[in-house]
């Protein structure tokens, strides 16, 4: 853990969601002799959560953390964040679908409740550090300044969702699961004994019931589904829709227009003219982009720019890129794709790559589109 005290002075909180990898990040570093406590976050209504399988942080997976907690012989604290949580990501959630955006809560709910208010819970706690079962690698770099890498296992790797971690977090956290591959972890659960061995990984949005964000919007933003035209790329309307909330960028089915020759896709939404654009699939085709909120983990940004691999899909391979630093404001950032990247909404976050160091990340705020007719 890189603390010059034996593990047994050594206090480490893990974060525990309920799952199998803060289980065992939480079961590895007992048995290491550190000073474990557990504190597992109360995110959102127990009545809503039990009924929903592979959520986290309500219901049964604050049982199973309990449990969990119990067994391998360490205090266990569960901590209510739901008005935190609701106020800092289920209505920014709401907000920027209505805005057109495209949002990303997990990123959001580490860059708030995880990472700033349950850190500096760990930190009253009298921690050395706070551990989590995320998939990401700590290294020390040349300056012994802790940088993030991509996990070993990369087809789990979760750097793209951690990008918003500051310097300063990333010398308070430890992932010690990042140099593992997920069957190992599997195997230390049952090796354990943890009741929790088999359990599913959570999938989806956690306070999104059966996948359907429309509801969750219409229920914290009553009235916010306003009509409007779904045009093509010249402005011709084409139909009509039922608010663009129910729409994302690079959508091809259920857009609710037929008839036409050859395949549309949703390429822009226009929350100003309640306008759904649709095009040909090449006007999803973006060559540019512009970020705010840039967080930095690597090394000062040349005037000229920096080449990097920008990645603005956690699902998909990253671009080369150049970075270039907004001259007024070291918070934005201009990013120029050297191949096409298709199918780049507002609210998506971009994470910048160095080999396998993760350098940061932003929201994209703007789009450069190759198509001029959407410029």
């Amino acid at each position: 853990m890189g603390f010059a005290k034996p593990p047994a002075e050594t206090r480490v909180v893990v974060a525990m969601s309920g799952g199998v990898d803060s289980s065992v990040t939480a079961a590895m570093l007992a048995e290491e002799g550190y000073d474990v406590v557990g504190i597992t976050l109360q995110l959102y209504d127990h009545g809503v959560a039990v009924q929903k399988k592979g959520a986290c942080c309500a219901g049964q997976d604050i049982h199973d953390a309990r449990r969990v907690s119990e067994a391998i012989g360490i205090p266990h604290y569960v901590l209510d964040y739901e008005s935190r949580f609701k106020e800092q990501v289920m209505e920014d959630f709401a907000d920027s679908y209505i805005k057109g955006e495209t949002p990303i809560p997990c990123i959001k709910c580490n860059q708030t409740v995880k990472f700033k208010d349950l850190l500096e819970t760990a930190k009253d706690l009298g921690a050395d550090c706070m551990a989590t079962g995320h998939y990401v690698q700590r290294m020390l770099g040349a300056s012994s300044k802790a940088e993030m890498h991509r996990a070993v296992d990369a087809g789990r790797d979760q750097s793209y969702f951690l990008f918003t971690t500051t310097q300063e977090q990333m010398d308070f956290l430890r992932f010690p699961l990042g140099g593992l591959e997920k069957p190992a972890v599997r195997a230390l659960a049952d090796k354990y004994g943890l009741i929790v061995a088999d359990k599913p990984d959570s999938q989806d949005i956690c306070f999104v019931p059966q996948g359907r964000y429309v509801d969750v919007i219409e229920r914290l933003r009553p009235g916010a589904m306003e009509p409007g035209d779904i045009v093509d790329l010249d402005g011709t309307v084409l139909g009509q829709h039922g608010g663009i909330v129910r729409y994302t960028i690079g959508q091809r089915r259920g857009i609710g227009i037929g008839g036409t020759e050859d395949p549309l896709y949703v390429v822009k939404l226009d929350p100003t003219q309640k306008h759904v654009i649709v095009g040909p699939k090449e006007a999803l085709l973006t060559k540019a982009i512009s970020v705010k909120e840039l967080n930095w983990l690597g090394e000062d940004i040349p005037d000229a720019g920096l080449e990097v691999v920008a990645k603005i899909r956690s699902t998909r391979p990253g671009v080369p890129a150049i970075l270039t630093l907004d001259a007024e404001d070291s918070t934005k950032a201009h990013v120029a794709f050297k191949e096409l990247e298709a199918g780049v909404s507002p609210g998506q976050a971009a994470v910048f790559y160095s080999g396998e160091r993760t350098l940061g990340g932003g929201w994209i705020d703007g789009t450069s589109s190759a198509d001029n007719r959407l410029l």
